[in-house]
């Protein structure tokens, strides 16, 4: 059931529809790992500046969550948990939905620009490009590796952010772009093990239906093992320290255990307690990226306090 807050007396859509196609709770990522580049970054933007860049980097987030929605209106339709999103509702029309990820792709990246530089702007444009057209239009619906490769779209803010400062692309930037893109796919799949999804219903290839949840538990492992080694490193750089390092140290060692928990785990225990295991995975994901990036900020702040 549409929530009656969403509309008014005559069913037309109201302001927090059109918010609910900008992906707010992504959005909130986007902005955190985003402002995290942008502060660890070694050149320090003006405050407006930097926060110019964010607001900007949000909107260029929201562009593309509105695009999606607008693309994906006939699978959102299909499946339960999104049928109740403004499109596939009725609340908001598919063409006021491209319309306003037009537009805001548009002033996004054109005042990332002004506020910043010409690189950051690219980027922002290219990440808009590679959510709406490369992961929505084409990999979702063609490969069940679409998970991976499209999780770079979620990849790319803490890049921009450091971009937006330095106006450069450095190693630095490329390992904050490895962690998230790297933690994407065993983050997904913990959930989509124990999420009963009807993505088969939709003809979207999921791990989890097209190869089943024993060869998802694998990946759930293997992809947990090939993150470890860039979470590190990026401890190593100059943007690392004794904060980062001991975080991630004991961070990778709480997802490897999990992720062995769930390869090894046999699918009828799961089922029988719940998916507690798989839960529990899914959940520590959430504090691993967070904590990683606050771990990156705090080191930032005692290089500036002199602390080392």
């Amino acid at each position: 059931m549409a929530d009656i807050r969403s509309f008014d007396d005559t069913g037309e859509a109201r302001f927090g529809d059109y918010v609910q196609l900008l992906k707010p709770r992504v959005m909130s990522l986007v902005v955190f790992t985003a402002l995290a580049g942008l502060l660890v970054a070694p050149v320090s933007l003006h405050p407006v500046e930097a926060f110019a860049a964010v607001l900007f980097i949000a909107l260029g987030a929201g562009a593309s969550g509105a695009l999606n929605m607008w693309w994906d209106a006939d699978i959102d339709a299909v499946m339960r948990r999104t049928r109740g999103r403004p499109i596939p509702s009725g609340r908001v029309q598919p063409g006021e939905a491209l319309g306003l990820g037009l537009a805001l792709s548009g002033i996004a990246v054109v005042m990332l620009a002004l506020a910043t530089n010409a690189l950051a702007a690219a980027l922002l444009a290219f990440t808009i490009f590679f959510y709406a057209v490369v992961y929505s239009m084409w990999l979702k619906r063609s490969t069940p590796q679409n998970i991976v490769i499209g999780g770079a779209a979620g990849a790319f803010p803490p890049m921009i952010g450091w971009v937006a400062a330095t106006g450069s692309v450095s190693v630095e930037a490329w390992l904050m772009f490895m962690l998230i893109f790297m933690w994407t796919p065993p983050h997904f799949w913990a959930l989509a093990l124990f999420m009963k999804s009807d993505y088969g219903d939709a003809k979207v290839p999921m791990l989890t239906e097209t190869h089943g949840r024993k060869a998802t538990r694998a990946h759930v492992w293997w992809y947990t093992l090939a993150l470890v080694p860039f979470a590190l490193a990026l401890g190593l750089t100059s943007i690392g320290g004794p904060v980062y390092l001991t975080a991630s140290v004991v961070l990778n060692a709480g997802f490897l255990m999990g992720a062995w928990r769930i390869w090894r785990r046999d699918e009828a225990q799961a089922e029988a307690d719940g998916y507690k295991v798989e839960k529990q995975v899914f959940r520590f994901s959430l504090y691993y990226l967070f904590l990683h990036f606050c771990a990156l900020l705090a080191d930032a702040a005692l290089r500036a306090w002199g602390a080392f």
